[in-house]
């Protein structure tokens, strides 16, 4: 009987430390191919296409990443753009559940745009503090940021870092 509540212990707490970090969205993290990027919304017509980066933790320097993605949204048209915003390092907290931007995100998602989380900051955020970060709903987790940014480089995106 004790082994058995061993086993129970053991595949319990490795269960505990399996736990996915908390987002809603991991559909691209589950699928990732550097070689086939996917996408949350679909941007069939999109001529231009554009990779933000955000590695930044500083609330004034997301203002201005919104703003620019809202800019360049007004001047091609939300159909003639694909945007992807990539959070990483302190430049998560822009995707974090509280962020003070998170109505403009939901605007912006609500109209194409991506918001992509990197897991390896997740990762780290939970070593320091014990949990994961909660995240927007509209976050879309990748295995890495750094990684992310260079596949759609690769596949014809222009990089903005404001």
């Amino acid at each position: 009987m004790r082994n058995v509540f061993k086993l129970f212990m053991a595949g319990l707490v490795s269960g505990l430390l399996m736990t996915p970090a908390l987002a809603e969205n991991w559909t691209v993290y589950k699928h990732y191919d550097f070689n086939k990027p996917q996408f949350l919304h679909s941007q069939p017509f999109a001529k231009e296409h554009l990779v933000v980066q955000v590695d930044q933790g500083r609330r004034s320097r997301w203002g201005l990443v919104l703003s620019n993605v809202a800019n360049v949204l007004n001047y091609f048209g939300s159909d003639k753009i694909q945007v992807v915003v990539v959070a990483y390092g302190p430049g998560l907290k822009l995707l974090y559940a509280n962020s003070p931007y998170k109505l403009r995100i939901q605007g912006l998602n609500a109209q194409g745009v991506e918001f992509d989380a990197c897991h390896q900051t997740m990762l780290g955020v939970k070593a320091k503090t014990g949990h994961f970060p909660k995240l927007l709903p509209q976050a879309v987790v990748v295995p890495g940021g750094v990684v992310r940014i260079m596949q759609l480089e690769q596949h014809g995106f222009d990089l903005l870092k404001p």
